[in-house]
């Protein structure tokens, strides 16, 4: 599929760019950079080659319908603030796993909810997908009122799932279906 752009209001959702007039790199190499956002999401290196790598490898899950991966950015500047992806994505199935983050000037302004809220529409409506899951990690609040809010509903926990802090975190698995009002 060829990357879609949305429109989610206070906020632009394009696919991550790095060309002659948009570079999204300095905002990937500053999310691996971030100290909050590598303690809940696993990241490339924090270098300028791993962020370019990074924006490629995203190019290509939307080629192949492997993922599908937006910037979050500030409209009228198209700055990347955040990000939003579908990963794990199986069309053959109808289902896909919600991962986000948000660089700490963009933080606490309701930006990942609203982006998040937009991509799920796109996903129920626009692919067809049954099903999208949310993991939320033990201590990870702001995910979890992200999924809160975005209306994920918890399924699942896995016990010791992730390690934070240099320790195991259970993790909330959280899902929301294409029926889920």
């Amino acid at each position: 599929m060829d990357p879609v752009e949305i429109n989610a209001g206070s906020w632009y959702l394009r696919a991550l760019r790095a060309d002659d007039r948009v570079d999204d790199r300095p905002a990937v190499l500053a999310s691996c950079r971030d100290p909050e956002i590598r303690r809940w999401r696993e990241r490339p290196p924090p270098t300028q080659e791993a962020a370019g790598d990074y924006v490629r490898l995203c190019a290509q899950r939307w080629t192949h319908d492997e993922g599908y991966t937006w910037a979050v950015c500030e409209p009228t500047t198209g700055e990347m603030l955040g990000e939003i992806e579908l990963a794990a994505l199986d069309l053959a199935t109808g289902t896909a796993e919600a991962t986000c983050w948000a660089l700490p000037a963009a933080r606490g302004r309701g930006m990942i909810t609203t982006a998040l809220s937009a991509v799920l529409r796109f996903a129920f409506a626009g692919l067809g997908l049954q099903q999208v899951t949310y993991a939320v990690a033990e201590g990870n609040t702001a995910s979890a009122r992200v999924a809160i809010k975005c209306g994920f509903r918890p399924t699942a926990r896995q016990h010791s799932a992730w390690v934070s802090d240099g320790r195991r975190q259970d993790v909330l698995i959280t899902a929301r279906s294409a029926t889920d009002s």
